[in-house]
Order: structure tokens, then C-alpha cells, then sequence
């Protein structure tokens, strides 16, 4: 299907005003995120079967018809391993979609694997090959050529034709609302606000730190991300992890001490070094009794390997009963989340997050019998 270009404001209203008709769109995303926090939206694509619009949002300052559609439950819309696109309508457009279906969760569930791409899902269903010589287009720069504007426009020509095959395949197979519920599930993570006094407990090795310690990685994990935002960089373009490890392991008195450490960068100390510093002495104010407790290694509970092995042979053969592959029913994040909050570590039990294996469509599979598994000690 040929496509039409949206440079200007009036154009894009009344594109959208014709799609608000639609009971399906197509919607991809091209954007750019190599040395920013936060991805670079450079087009828009839309595909409601009659017509197929690439709409250039450097060209058009008022977006928000196109958020209306993404917000408008009476559309379905669908797209395609949709993770990125989630953060770029949460940052360019402060838009959380609704009614949204994600096709690679939908070809998961019809045992395509987890990871299945755009244009190996277009092979499997209509047999053509895309050319995806485009796909490293810095898409923020103009004009965009011909071949780059024809790349663009096949993620969303395909996706809406194939999507009707798909949904009568997953409703055939009684998957479609699990499929829906695993979209809806990944939507809300990522507009999650992020907690910016729990960052550090994303940094690998925190368990090797004392509480003491752990307070200096919290305050330095809070600082960076509070950089990272303000001038729109990668977190490790701010300090890199091991950086921060090495200022909290042993908390240096100077810029010249920070250097001599094993595992730091030397472009951050230089760079930041005095920086680090000053937080370092502002965590060194904090109360002993506000410091974060020492992290529980899962992997050290006692019989954990044998523990880890028996519930994923249970949880194998419950999504075999269900004609399920076991990488949609419980990852190995997924079964040591479970048994993080089972064994209470970390104070887990407390913890606002939701236990995958035991909410939504898999607590109602097999939820009970895996928390009375659980009661039994894994016997």
C-alpha cells in the first residue's frame, strides 16, 4: 500500500480524525537512542487498511490527535515487540495506550518462541522477505530518502494484514487473553514511576556490600540518575556501575584517592570525580538506622539448586497440560522472583510488586497448587 507523508499540523488532523473511525491500527515507531536517557521519536507509522500515513513529528509541533487515538479504547491497536514504543509514547507524548495488542507476545503463545522478529513473522505468514538494510537509519535526521520512507512503511503494512490471521489463530488455540493480559502487563512496568532511592538495587555485586556501604552506592545510584535525566544521558555515560562499586566499597577522601581504586573508570573520576565526592560526604550524614539491610543472595539459600530444579519441573509440566511452552509460563527471572518472595528475602513479602506466577492467567492455571507445592517444601 502506497503511504502518505504528514509534515504539517492540518494534515495530521485530519489523518486522525479519519483513523478515530478504525477498529484496528497498525502502529510502529522509528526512533534514535544511542547517547540519550531517553529515545529520540524521529517518525510515527499508521496503518488503518485504507490508508498508511508516516507522520514526521520534527515537523509538527501538536501530536496529541495521535495520542488520542492510542488512548481511544473503542481502536485495537497492535504492534510489534512494542517494549521501545511503550517508552517513546511515555516520554514524547506522557501517553499510556490502551486497548494495545502486542504481535510477538501473540506468536509467543502460538509457540514462535519469545523473541520472534517483525520480518520473521512476515516470512511465516505471507512468505515475503524484507529488506532490513534501514533498520540503522538515524531516523532524527532530513530528509529521509525514499527507501528509508519505503522501510518505514512495510512495519506497518504487513502488521495489519497479517493481524486478522493471527487473532483467529490465538482465539482458536484459547490463548488470546493471556496474550492481552502479558501486553497490559508490560504497558504497566513501563509506566511505572521509577523509584529513584531504589536504583542502586539495580547495580550486579550489590550483595557484596555492607549496609554501611550500600548506603554510599544508594545516594551515588540516586545522584546518577538525577544527572542522567537532567542532561538527557545514558547511565553509564554519567559513571559506569563498577565505578560506583568501587567509590562504595571503599568510600575515597579525595579525587586523587578515587583514582588509585581497582575497578573505577578514569574518565568518570576525572569527569565527576568532585561530584562523587560531595555525595559521598552528603551519604556519610545520613542516620545508621535509615541504611538500606544487606542483600540476600538467593542463590546461597540453603538447597537452593535442587529447590529451583523441582519447581521448574512443575511448572513444566503445568504448561504442558495447558499446551503452553514453558518460556510463556515462567522465565528463570520469573521462578527466582517467586521464590525470593517465598523465602522472604530482601524483605520481599513487603514488597508492592506483583509475584508473577501467582497473579492474573497463572495464578488461575495453577497459582493454588504451586503455593500448596510451595507449603510442602518443594516435595
Amino acid at each position: 500500500m502506497h503511504y502518505q507523508l504528514i509534515e504539517d499540523q492540518k494534515s495530521l488532523n485530519n489523518l486522525c480524525e479519519q483513523l478515530v473511525k478504525a477498529k484496528v491500527l497498525a502502529i510502529d515507531t522509528e526512533f534514535v537512542r544511542t547517547r540519550t536517557l531517553y529515545a529520540k521519536l524521529g517518525l510515527l507509522q499508521v496503518c488503518d487498511g485504507e490508508q498508511l500515513a508516516l507522520i514526521d513529528p520534527l515537523a509538527i509541533d501538536d501530536l496529541a490527535p495521535f495520542w488520542a487515538l492510542l488512548t481511544n479504547e473503542n481502536i485495537t491497536k497492535v504492534l510489534h515487540a512494542c517494549s521501545e514504543d511503550l517508552e517513546v509514547f511515555l516520554t514524547a507524548g506522557n501517553c499510556k495506550p490502551v486497548n494495545l495488542i502486542d504481535s510477538q507476545i501473540m506468536m509467543s503463545f502460538l509457540g514462535h518462541g519469545l523473541s520472534l522478529g517483525y520480518a520473521a513473522m512476515v516470512k511465516h505468514f505471507t512468505d515475503i522477505e524484507l529488506d532490513k538494510s534501514e533498520s540503522r537509519t538515524d531516523w532524527t535526521k532530513r530528509p529521509l530518502t525514499e527507501k528509508q520512507l519505503d522501510y518505514a512503511s512495510a512495519d506497518v503494512d504487513h502488521l495489519f494484514d497479517i493481524y486478522p490471521k493471527l487473532l483467529a489463530e490465538i482465539t482458536q488455540a484459547g490463548f488470546l487473553a493471556y496474550a492481552q493480559i502479558e501486553t497490559q502487563s508490560m504497558i504497566d512496568k513501563k509506566f511505572t514511576p521509577i523509584i529513584e532511592s531504589e536504583m542502586y538495587l539495580n547495580i550486579k555485586m550489590n550483595w557484596r556490600l555492607n549496609p554501611k556501604q550500600l548506603n554510599l552506592l544508594k545516594y551515588l545510584a540516586s545522584w546518577r540518575f538525577q544527572q542522567a535525566k537532567k542532561r538527557d544521558l545514558p547511565l553509564g555515560f554519567v559513571a559506569k556501575d563498577h565505578t560506583l562499586m568501587a567509590l562504595a566499597q571503599s568510600n575515597p577522601e579525595s579525587v586523587n584517592a578515587m583514582l588509585t581504586l581497582e575497578g573505577v573508570e578514569t574518565l568518570d573520576i576525572r569527569h565527576k570525580g568532585k561530584a562523587m565526592l560531595a555525595v559521598l560526604s552528603q551519604a556519610e550524614q545520613a542516620e545508621v538506622s535509615s541504611y538500606p539491610d544487606k542483600i540476600d543472595r538467593l542463590d546461597e539459600y540453603p538447597g537452593y539448586k535442587q529447590i529451583f530444579k523441582k519447581l521448574k519441573t512443575f511448572l513444566i509440566t503445568a504448561s504442558e497440560q495447558q499446551g503452553l511452552a514453558i518460556e510463556n509460563v515462567a522465565s528463570k527471572k520469573q521462578i527466582n522472583q517467586f521464590l525470593t518472595w517465598q523465602f522472604d528475602l530482601n524483605d520481599a513479602r513487603n514488597s508492592s510488586a506483583k509475584v508473577d506466577l501467582i497473579t492474573g492467567w497463572r495464578y488461575e492455571l495453577f497459582g493454588q497448587t504451586l503455593l500448596d507445592f510451595a507449603q510442602q517444601g518443594f516435595e
